[in-house]
């Protein structure tokens, strides 16, 4: 209820709450421990969506993933052919534009349309359903990877956090883990590919907009990413969003209106720039995620998101859902 209330950022301010846990001490469990007091996802009853395509930068190694069906052997020779291809045709476009739409007169000409490239610059961004409510996993949780997957990384993403009335009320960081090879196949696998178990994080916390933190902030945030391997491996990446294409504002609209209402409000994903091309395993295959990988996602006006890869097939089961949520509110006399 609390991103219902056009008071909120007061009530946080001025709430007198008990002192359960240290801060430090929840925030230093070791990354993986659920048997010790740990955050939960700052999300409850909101709907997950997660808007996909809405970086250029990222958008042509949507097409390389369907252009390979989905083969990391091939990803290094069509990436040399579409970067060449299409190289700066989508820089700077606006989607839905006269610009937008000679472009992909141009793309149709060559031979080079694709499904991805209708919802990186086309009229209507793609928006799909990330996870079931009240899935999703928090910091210092596992975070799932299919085991079938052999080619996937993280996405590291600004998560809006929007009321019942389509109000942007906050902000968090989320990891909307991307199976490349399980939606290079066929985009009509993106559930397969998205929704798996523990293979949506969200958090620290959410970042109320106030006088301090607005729109135009979140208009501007840098994202920094950086991956941990168990054998030493270590990757550097970013994203910002001000590369976006689609502003945050048109992507909500997309989401929520007349066509669409979510009572209980929604979070949403906004997309990454972050496209990790540089090769881990074999030459020409590109970068993979492996077990036991620590994935930190951070920014300096949001926090960090950190989780530890793992198969989603041996991360912790989902067990809490709606009917738990009310049997323990009810348990606790708060119904």
């Amino acid at each position: 209820d609390l991103m219902e209330r056009d008071d909120a950022v007061a009530v946080v301010r001025e709430a007198d709450a008990g002192h359960g846990w240290r801060l430090d001490e929840l925030l230093e469990a070791p990354v993986g421990r659920r048997d010790v007091p740990h955050l939960l996802a700052p999300v409850d009853l909101q709907v997950i969506k997660a808007a996909g395509v809405t970086f250029a930068g990222s958008l042509l190694e949507r097409v390389i993933e369907e252009r390979t069906g989905g083969d990391p052997a091939q990803a290094a020779r069509v990436r040399e052919r579409v970067t060449k291809a299409v190289g700066g045709t989508l820089d700077g476009i606006r989607p839905g534009s006269p610009e937008a739409d000679r472009a992909r007169e141009l793309l149709v000409a060559e031979g080079l349309w694709s499904q991805y490239l209708e919802v990186g610059i086309g009229p209507d961004p793609e928006v799909f359903t990330k996870a079931p409510v009240l899935s999703a996993v928090g910091v210092g949780a596992d975070i799932g990877v299919l085991g079938a997957s052999v080619w996937n990384n993280p996405e590291p993403e600004v998560v809006l956090v929007v009321d019942s009335r389509g109000r942007v009320r906050g902000a968090t960081l989320g990891n909307d883990v991307n199976l490349r090879d399980i939606e290079g196949r066929s985009a009509l696998l993106l559930g397969r590919a998205k929704d798996n178990n523990a293979s949506c994080a969200i958090g620290p916390f959410i970042r109320l907009l106030d006088e301090d933190f607005d729109l135009d902030t979140v208009r501007g945030l840098d994202i920094g990413l950086r991956i941990d391997g168990t054998d030493g491996y270590v990757l550097h990446g970013n994203s910002t969003m001000r590369g976006i294409s689609r502003d945050v504002l048109d992507l909500v609209a997309a989401t929520h209106g007349p066509h669409h209402q979510y009572p209980d409000g929604f979070v949403l994903f906004t997309g990454t720039l972050f496209a990790p091309t540089e090769d881990r395993q074999a030459p020409g295959t590109g970068f993979t995620h492996e077990y036991g990988d620590v994935v930190r996602i951070s920014s300096p006006r949001l926090g960090a998101l950190v989780n530890t890869v793992v198969p989603s097939e041996q991360a912790a089961p989902w067990t809490f859902g709606v009917r738990a949520l009310t049997r323990n509110l009810a348990r606790r006399g708060v119904l």
